[in-house]
């Protein structure tokens, strides 16, 4: 896997063995182009990171400070060796993603950013917990990735989705503060 662009653009991004999805480099490309403007000096959640590519390229395009968290302790090491990319500007937890968002103490962010496995069964309440004022800072966005057969709601309690974009059979939705 590579980093699409920004400052390591073209550089490769080890991924961890097991079950992982690396987010495909055109709907990567996409998605950073849409949020450009805003990322300059920007906080980025990575959620389900798995490599932790997301947040490198956030990083990568100017965002200042990339938290990536995920479950998978087999993941760790290479997570770890990812991260260092950023130069001291990525946190790695190892731990689920609920308890994280439930617990976290680093936000608010502009950015959150949702990639949970496909099969995984609670995007919608996901989605509320992360358009929480401590989680998502005012004007922040929340950005999740989802197969296309999924019914996510265009508002919840807190976000109102402002764009949708299908890559293959992924979707992703763009959300901001309701």
């Amino acid at each position: 896997m590579r980093i699409t662009g920004g400052k390591l653009g073209g550089r490769l991004v080890r991924c961890p063995e097991g079950i992982i999805r690396p987010a495909m480099d055109k709907m990567r490309e996409s998605i950073f182009a849409i949020i450009q403007e805003e990322l300059p000096g920007a906080s980025f959640l990575d959620l389900f990171s798995g490599s932790g590519v997301i947040g490198l390229e956030a990083w990568s395009r100017g965002a200042q400070k990339i938290v990536m968290v995920e479950k998978d302790r087999g993941k760790r090491h290479i997570l770890a060796e990812n991260a260092a990319l950023a130069e001291g500007n990525a946190v790695v937890h190892i731990m689920p993603v609920e308890r994280y968002l439930k617990f976290m103490t680093e936000g608010p962010f502009n950015f959150i950013f949702l990639d949970p496995p496909f099969p995984y069964r609670f995007k919608a309440q996901l989605l509320d917990m992360a358009g929480e004022p401590q989680l998502l800072a005012e004007g922040g966005s929340v950005l999740i990735h989802h197969p296309k057969e999924d019914k996510l709601p265009e508002k919840t309690t807190a976000l109102l989705q402002t764009d949708r974009r299908v890559y293959g059979r992924s979707v992703v939705r763009f959300y901001k503060r309701a």
